[in-house]
């Protein structure tokens, strides 16, 4: 696991960019697959991507995927998908045939089958699972991650790519990247910044089992952690 520490959530989120940056330019190959999350994380980080880095950002090579989603139409202010489209996508070049939302309005088991296949028809495979450049991950203070809830762990080592889930006290249903495909990454990337996040990123650190993002930081083949110094004032680094 690896670990960098910034000093505020702008400075995590400026070198978070950076380095996605740098991976696709260093990137063999046509093509970029990365998957992206929602959250307050992410929002910072896309709104700095547009004012900052858009004109260093080779757009062309990105292939733009969704680690998860509400079940609500695109144009609701709870889409993962709509809220990163207006802040970023809708202002860059990235190829209309690259951008891959999941469709929130649809059916969950209908919709997580859908997405499913078209990332493996997408997404390079490897033992039957779609291996991305890239998945980007939040942590939620109870420690949920990609829509996995703490009492879902099944969808961990599910065999399925994308799977219906529930939050846990709103009901709302959800669509999620299982555990597998996002532990097998090339890359598996945590962004988690401001101080009520400092008791789940301890749990990452001390517990692999204790919720589900502490099991894929530990258990990812290649996790790193980009963190201000707020949520990491729990632990050594």
């Amino acid at each position: 696991m690896n670990i960098s520490v910034y000093p505020t959530p702008l400075e995590t989120a400026r070198e978070l960019i950076v380095h996605i940056i740098e991976q696709l330019n260093k990137k063999n190959g046509p093509f970029f697959n990365i998957a992206f999350s929602g959250g307050n994380g992410p929002l910072l980080m896309f709104k700095l991507w547009l004012e900052e880095y858009k004109n260093q950002t080779p757009w062309e090579k990105m292939c733009v995927y969704w680690v998860d989603e509400r079940c609500v139409p695109a144009d609701s202010s709870e889409s993962n998908y709509g809220m990163m489209h207006s802040l970023l996508l809708n202002h860059v070049p990235v190829p209309n045939g690259q951008i891959f939302p999941i469709q929130g309005e649809n059916e969950p088991v209908a919709e997580a089958l859908r997405y499913s296949e078209l990332v493996r028809k997408g997404v390079s495979l490897a033992n039957d699972l779609p291996v991305f450049d890239l998945v980007l991950l939040g942590a939620g203070t109870d420690g949920h991650t990609s829509s996995i809830f703490p009492g879902q762990e099944y969808l961990l080592t599910s065999s399925q790519v994308y799977a219906p889930s529930e939050h846990p006290v709103s009901r709302q249903k959800r669509i999620a990247l299982t555990g597998q495909p996002i532990i097998h990454a090339k890359e598996t990337i945590f962004l988690i910044t401001g101080e009520e996040k400092t008791a789940v990123v301890a749990d990452i650190f001390h517990s692999s089992q204790n919720g589900p993002a502490a099991y894929i930081a530990h258990y990812a083949k290649n996790a790193s952690l980009y963190l201000d110094s707020d949520a990491a004032a729990s632990i050594n680094h």
